[in-house]
């Protein structure tokens, strides 16, 4: 009862922030007069006081929780966060069901960018911001995710970045407890969302645009203030700035704080992870462009590089942004944009998908696999940096990846049996787990999901949710002897 009582607490708490959160949406409102005063003004009212009820009758549970306790509250804040966050958007919009409001919701806390609504130009800013705003604080809890919960399963988060991280940058330059790790690295994520703010008010934006897309950019949300993304700007300055902090977002925010700290750029070349990112996703730019350019799809290499690398870096590091309809392009670039926001973004990033780490793990791990096959006796441990991986991380890995592409697999069956065509379901699903954004067809870059059912938006939302707690957390659930432990 007490671990009912401790959850319940703690969720309350999280409930009353995000009716803080809709408090400055409703200053925005009231500010600009933009006509959704009454849905903020009502949201935060009812979101604060369901957090209250659960908070302060719960004040004197003891407050030590269990690790099962641990992962079935990050299993209800996940999905049930998103239910309270619909109020503005229902309020201000009574047409709009349920679903369709709970998939807004669930992609801008899950930073997936994936949008059904339209006409976003005209909504009122204390609306947009709000969207915006669950980008940002959820590339906040992302942090903190990585930092305190995937450790405990030995799947992701900072004890893969401790192993695989070698010379200069060690444990020991992190804070030493978990409270100043995530305090360190928000700091870092802070400083680098008012660095784009500054960045896209130079570089042409107006200031709330600005915000907005920071805050997307940072969260790697993806979501915009325009129903053509940063198409609408057609400014290639702005889209420099976007792919530059995109890619800063991608990497390992521990990475960023120890190369503030030691005031040097080292750091980055030690991170093995950042490295095999960064090649991997600026190569590919290089053979996009040239693929476009070949086909005829831009009249010159330069244009075709120009779209080519904002598009694919944006979709690569599971941010979502897009300045052109690249579902027109020749397959293979799009196909490969998917393909890399599967496994491109760096642990410790607010990305998504398999992470980078995991990638050089399993590759290291095959390799190995034929090694032995060839030396049957040879003793080789896995080293990454000259530095030996644990064998209880290459199993929780493997593990990791089998479930990834297993639930891919389960929920693409589950939007093809809805009668959706397979690239649609496909795109959707590898878009949504990924939290990458647009697909294909009919979900690609110049539509959205509003076009899909509802039961086709609920696999959607659950591919989200899903991918956004890295599938353990949720999995892990149902083992009947995670329970008995």
């Amino acid at each position: 009862m007490n671990v009912i009582l401790t959850i319940v607490h703690i969720f309350g708490l999280v409930t009353m922030g995000f009716s803080g959160l809709m408090g400055t949406c409703l200053i925005t409102s009231q500010l600009t007069n933009d006509g959704a005063t009454t849905a903020f003004t009502d949201g935060a009212l009812i979101t604060l006081l369901l957090g209250a009820l659960m908070f302060f009758p719960t004040l004197r549970t003891p407050k030590k929780i269990s690790r099962q306790a641990g992962f079935l509250l990050v299993a209800i804040t996940w999905s049930l966060s998103p239910v309270l966050c619909t109020l503005p958007l229902m309020i201000y919009m009574p047409g709009l069901s349920f679903i369709d409001a709970y998939f807004e919701t669930v992609s801008g806390l899950t930073t997936t960018g994936a949008t059904i609504l339209s006409g976003i130009d005209h909504l009122p800013m204390s609306i947009n911001l709000w969207r915006h705003e669950l980008n940002w604080i959820a590339g906040m809890g992302i942090i903190i995710f990585a930092v305190a919960i995937l450790p405990i399963l030995g799947i992701g988060g900072m004890q893969l970045y401790k192993a695989e991280t070698p010379g200069s940058v060690k444990e020991s330059d992190l804070p030493p407890r978990i409270a100043q790790t995530a305090k360190a690295l928000w700091m870092v994520y802070a400083g680098f969302t008012v660095a784009c703010i500054i960045a896209l008010r130079l570089a042409g934006m107006n200031w709330f645009d600005a915000v907005c897309h920071a805050f997307a950019a940072m969260s790697l949300g993806g979501f915009s203030t325009h129903d053509n993304s940063v198409g609408y700007f057609d400014s290639l300055p702005i889209e420099l700035v976007l792919t530059l902090f995109q890619l800063l977002a991608a990497i390992n925010f521990a990475t960023h704080f120890i190369v503030l700290k030691k005031q040097s750029f080292k750091p980055y070349l030690d991170d093995r992870e950042a490295r095999a990112f960064l090649a991997l996703v600026l190569g590919s730019c290089v053979l996009a462009a040239g693929v476009l350019w070949h086909a005829g799809t831009y009249p010159d290499f330069f244009t075709a590089l120009r779209y080519a690398s904002f598009n694919l870096v944006t979709i690569a590091t599971d941010c979502g942004f897009a300045n052109q309809d690249f579902n027109q392009w020749p397959i293979f670039v799009p196909m490969w944009m998917l393909f890399l926001s599967c496994l491109s973004a760096s642990s410790g990033s607010t990305g998504g998908g398999i992470r980078m780490i995991r990638t050089i793990i399993l590759m290291k791990q095959a390799r190995l696999e034929m090694f032995k096959f060839i030396h049957p006796y040879a003793i080789k441990p896995m080293k990454i940096g000259g530095t030996v991986v644990n064998n209880n991380i290459i199993t929780s890995v493997t593990g990791f990846i089998f479930l990834y592409f297993i639930c891919i697999v389960i929920l693409v069956f589950a939007l093809l049996l809805s009668g959706l065509d397979f690239m649609t379901s496909l795109s959707a699903v590898i878009a949504c787990f990924n939290n990458a954004g647009p697909g294909l067809n009919q979900v690609g870059p110049a539509t959205n999901y509003a076009s899909l059912s509802d039961y086709q938006s609920l696999v959607c939302t659950f591919a989200m949710l899903l991918g956004r707690v890295q599938i353990f957390s949720i999995v892990i659930l149902f083992v009947p002897e995670f329970w008995r432990k």
